[in-house]
């Protein structure tokens, strides 16, 4: 049997997605037949972590324009992958910004052509629209979506709200004040991945991958909240608008662009705070009223992995 090659391009800022990927990868390095090599991205400028506030806030023009950053160039290989696995964070519900670098690099339009692709995220709860610019990048590299993996922020939408706010802005994860998590997500979630790692393992060692369909489904990969579609939407509306408007005004990083951006900080505080509440009751009644277009919606974005879990079995816990 010839050594299957796999590439695997990342960026991990806080080093959880570095954790989560290494998860997935574990099975594939019990295999001498199996070659994993590894790409890190690293922009020319880094990015603060913790972040401050009005510098994390000014990136989301660029992010959700998909405005790539300058990154160094990635060392180039004689290398024919058989496949290849993206994880990214999200970014104001679009990938992060080094991944969309890496995505309209010389690097990418060479090696992903016509490669199966397989994307891992690593989120807050958020991720549907970030996905959807992802299969747009991907497209435009003729590269092949065949799996999507994703594994969100322990606790629930309220407490991942200050959780993961609080570790972006300080660093700190701990439980905090005797009522919410740990930032992220849990330990267990992180080293049970490994079953998809075991699955695409299996799936290399009977060239599946060649077949452009899904190596990954019946794991649980991914899990559609209905609740937050309509959410992702609007945000990503909002977004755009004001996104535009300030990137009118000046490049990233300039002084002029803080005022705007703290307009709309406080718009959107104030959007949370009375807005969002509305629209989650007219929505959970249209949701009530329109069962079979959510249901659609939900088939469509849980794709090309989906959500069923009737392989479980067969891969959980296969050290």
């Amino acid at each position: 049997m010839s050594i299957k090659k796999v590439l695997v391009v990342s960026y991990s800022q806080t080093g959880q997605l570095t954790n989560l990927t290494d998860s997935v990868l574990f099975p594939l390095y019990e295999k001498k037949d199996i070659e994993v090599v590894i790409k890190s991205i690293r922009p020319k400028k880094a990015y603060p972590f913790p972040w401050d506030f009005m510098t994390f806030m000014d990136h989301f023009p660029e992010s959700i324009y998909l405005d790539p950053p300058e990154i160094e160039e990635i060392e180039d290989d004689e290398n024919d992958y058989d496949l290849v696995i993206l994880p990214y964070q999200v970014w104001f519900l679009s990938p992060s910004l080094p991944i969309t670098a890496f995505l309209k690099s010389e690097y990418a339009k060479k090696k992903l052509k016509d490669k199966p692709i397989i994307t891992l995220i690593g989120c807050r709860n958020m991720w549907v629209m970030a996905q959807e610019k992802m299969k747009i990048l991907l497209k435009e590299l003729d590269a092949k979506l065949i799996d999507n993996i994703v594994l969100i922020d322990q606790g629930s939408s309220f407490s991942t709200f200050f959780t993961t706010t609080r570790w972006m802005m300080t660093g700190k994860k701990d439980r905090w004040l005797g009522i919410f998590p740990y930032a992220g997500i849990s330990e267990k979630d992180i080293k049970n991945a490994s079953r998809f790692g075991w699955a695409i393992k299996e799936a290399l060692e009977l060239d599946k991958e060649k077949n452009d369909s899904p190596l990954c489904s019946g794991l649980k990969a991914v899990n559609v909240d209905e609740k937050l579609i309509k959410s992702e939407q609007i945000a990503t509306k909002s977004f755009s608008i004001w996104g535009k408007l300030i990137r009118k005004v000046g490049p990233l990083g300039d002084a002029k662009r803080k005022p705007i951006v703290m307009i709309y900080v406080i718009f959107l505080f104030l959007i949370i705070a009375t807005i969002v509440p509305l629209n989650m009751l007219i929505q959970t009644i249209m949701r009530k009223v329109n069962k079979e277009k959510v249901l659609k919606q939900k088939e469509f974005y849980a794709a090309p992995s989906g959500n069923t879990d009737e392989r479980m079995k067969d891969f959980l816990n296969n050290e």
